[in-house]
């Protein structure tokens, strides 16, 4: 699948770019089995080209992802409601990923939250939060 993202050389691709790498949470819309629209809040970690999402794996957003791949990922706009941005794409699990403890890029931009929250250390988190998955856009749209 080939992202489509803006050029980072336009002011909506920089505001992209950045919004996709600055940005704590995200929030991630898939489509569940009786089709209704599933949004959860989600800490990824981008690489410039796709999201890592570690995922609990009890939920149930996994069964739905399997039989449906296609998601949004969108940030939370601005108070006026500018500055949004939404990404469709597909999302896949992935084996080859580092465990959370093992990431030092994710440790970098989330670890605070995980050592103040009620995990207390990346293995603790890891436990739960075990599945990897990838994000990749297709499209990205805004204002």
């Amino acid at each position: 699948m080939t992202s489509r993202l803006p050029d980072p050389a336009t002011e909506f691709g920089a505001r992209v770019a950045r919004r996709l790498v600055e940005e704590p949470v995200a929030w991630l819309t898939l489509v569940d089995g009786g089709g209704t629209p599933q949004p959860a809040p989600i800490w990824f970690l981008w690489d410039g080209d796709t999201a890592l999402v570690y995922s609990d794996r009890k939920a149930r957003r996994l069964t739905h992802l399997r039989a449906n791949p296609r998601v949004a990922l969108h940030l939370d706009g601005d108070e006026y409601g500018g500055n949004i941005v939404v990404l469709t794409g597909e999302v896949t699990e992935v084996a080859d990923e580092p465990a959370v403890p093992d990431n030092p890029a994710y440790l970098a931009k989330y670890g605070r939250q995980i050592a103040d929250g009620p995990w207390g250390t990346p293995e603790v988190f890891a436990q739960t939060y075990s599945v990897a998955l990838r994000f990749r856009p297709r499209r990205v749209r805004g204002h």
